[in-house]
């Protein structure tokens, strides 16, 4: 119900709606005011002709004009209603069917109008002078007024027809209306980092959708140059950095050799080449994330049993935490198949105990979850370290950001880069990491949800 389609169909369908309202709508104001002055110049038609059957003799006797009328004007008495009123205004004849109604005398200019009277409901009059008669002539609009409603229950049915109509003419028109931006879309989603060769087809013609096409084009051009440019710093990175300190840490250790029992150098020398190992780390995991981020990192996705590495990788993790003075424990370890790098899995899921370990007291312990939930597997790292307030729990995931209790520190431990790498190994894999506080106690709980392999 969100889709432009949608929207534009409903526009479309309320636009022939409304436009058919409105043509109904003037149609029965045309029919309205057509059916009056109908009415009027029949009216003027009659008066005329019983102007002339009655004369100009002033004196005739009522019984007299009655006989003309019912001589010469039977018919029409009986279409209409007639009063006409002599000279001193007295009335001198009334149709049969006006009854006991007697028709207002209203003096005015316009000589038509509408008014309602007793018995007979509302009707149409008009008044004219022919010599010294006064002739009034009426008609009910109780049939006309059936005319217009029938016009309007038809001019209702017909709208709602339309509407329907006009929705099913809106999809039509919005499909194929959007089918070139929608050719458009399927071409840009084919490109990726590993395709960023392939381009939009340019429609014919020098219109709207082929500008789009060609602006596309330019941002796809600019966004290959700089991913080739990403990937070209990742190949000189790793090659002008790490060979410099590569030979810097070589020629440490040779001076390490000759200084003999000199201890203060000695130390001096293992900080250089603690400092090295360090940078080399860096150097490894910003290039990791570089080629993450620009798309150009791929890996091999397999089967894999996530029991074993589970159980593989608590070994090193009981290493790490017994190296802190920690344990390491898994509580839950389910048998199960992923889909995925087990390599780069395992790192993420080292990182993610080395950072609890790092956080977690003397004696306090770590524990790891495997197994699936709902349609994902997760993994779920839980530490006793001191926590974090919700505001700061999704920027742990940002590069060079780390915490030491509810302080944002520079540098107490490691380089800030182990759970960036952590969320993008998640997202290779189309899955999500997260971090939660622990209800139990101070605490974080590190959750990571992968997809189960489709079928």
């Amino acid at each position: 119900m969100n889709s432009f389609t949608f929207r534009l169909t409903l526009r479309v369908a309320l636009l022939v709606t409304v436009m058919t309202a409105v043509v109904f709508a003037i149609g029965g104001w045309l029919l309205v005011s057509q059916m009056e002055r109908s009415l009027q110049m029949m009216h003027e038609v009659e008066a005329k002709e019983l102007g002339e059957i009655l004369g100009q003799e002033a004196s005739l006797a009522p019984a007299l004009v009655a006989a003309r009328i019912r001589r010469d004007a039977d018919s029409d008495a009986a279409l209409f209603i007639i009063q006409i009123m002599g000279p001193g205004g007295n009335i001198v004849y009334r149709s049969e069917n006006l009854g006991a109604t007697i028709l207002p005398t209203i003096e005015q200019e316009e000589p038509h109008w509408t008014t309602t009277l007793p018995y007979l409901g509302r009707v149409h009059l008009s008044a004219f002078a022919h010599g010294p008669w006064r002739i009034q002539i009426g008609s009910p609009l109780a049939p006309s007024e059936r005319l217009v409603i029938d016009y309007a229950k038809v001019g209702v049915m017909l709208t709602l027809g339309v509407a329907v109509l006009g929705i099913a003419v809106g999809y039509l028109f919005s499909r194929e209306a959007l089918r070139p931006v929608r050719a458009i879309e399927i071409a840009a989603r084919r490109i990726r980092a590993d395709n960023l060769g392939e381009r939009i087809p340019v429609p014919a013609g020098r219109d709207e959708l082929s500008a789009l096409a060609q602006l596309l084009n330019e941002t796809f051009d600019r966004l290959e140059k700089s991913f080739k440019q990403v990937r070209q710093f990742s190949a000189d990175a790793s090659h002008e950095l790490k060979t410099p300190l590569a030979l810097i840490r070589l020629n440490a250790e040779k001076l390490q050799q000759q200084l003999g029992d000199n201890a203060e150098a000695n130390a001096a020398i293992a900080d250089i080449l603690e400092e090295i190992a360090g940078l080399n780390q860096i150097i490894d995991r910003l290039l990791f994330l570089a080629k993450s981020e620009s798309g150009a990192l791929t890996a091999e996705l397999r089967p894999f049993a996530c029991a074993p590495l589970v159980a593989t990788l608590a070994e090193d993790a009981q290493v790490l935490a017994e190296d802190r003075g920690a344990r390491f424990v898994v509580e839950q370890n389910v048998s199960g198949e992923l889909r995925g790098a087990a390599d780069l899995l395992r790192q993420l899921l080292l990182n993610l105990v080395a950072n609890a370990v790092a956080v977690s007291p003397r004696y306090g312990v770590v524990t790891l979850h495997s197994g699936p939930v709902g349609e994902q597997w997760e993994f779920v790292v839980t530490d006793e370290g001191p926590g974090l307030p919700d505001e700061k729990l999704g920027r742990i995931f940002e590069r060079f950001v780390r915490f030491a209790g509810d302080e944002e520190q520079t540098a107490p431990r490691g380089h800030g880069l182990g759970l960036a790498i952590c969320k993008s190994i998640a997202e290779l894999h189309g899955g999500t990491i997260r971090a939660v506080r622990r209800t139990d106690r101070s605490g974080l709980q590190l959750i990571v949800r992968l997809p189960f392999p489709t079928l």
